[in-house]
């Protein structure tokens, strides 16, 4: 994802590696507008004590969902054409509760659903 914001081509950032389905196109979606909007985020952003909530071995794709804090306070929005800043409102999240659905993938394991759930951790 750091990748994928950072570069307003998105040439660079082999999320599907990492990403599938409505996650990968939802991500994909948002950083265009991001960057249509000629915005770039540039920085870290850190998962915070992801914890197993459910896990389905016995499927035919085996899945899993995770819940964790998403840590965005140090992933910074520029504006793309003079580096500057863009102001952000002073209520935005930057850590946050996010839910994630995952799948077993033959080389690994996708992120395939993202939910934010609009609230502190």
């Amino acid at each position: 994802m750091e990748k994928l914001y950072a570069d307003p081509n998105g040439k660079n950032a082999d999320l599907p590696k990492y990403a599938a389905s409505a996650a990968l196109k939802n991500a994909e979606a948002d950083a265009k507008r991001a960057h249509d909007g000629k915005r770039i985020y540039n920085g870290e952003v850190t998962v915070v004590n992801p914890t197993v909530t459910s896990l389905n071995i016995d499927r035919e794709i085996p899945n899993a969902t995770i819940s964790s804090c998403l840590d965005i306070s140090r992933w910074k929005v520029t504006h793309a054409d003079t580096g500057k800043p863009v102001e952000l409102p002073a209520s935005r999240l930057t850590k946050y509760l996010i839910v994630s659905t995952v799948e077993r993938y033959p080389d690994g394991w996708r992120v395939i659903r993202d939910d934010p759930q609009g609230k502190p951790c």
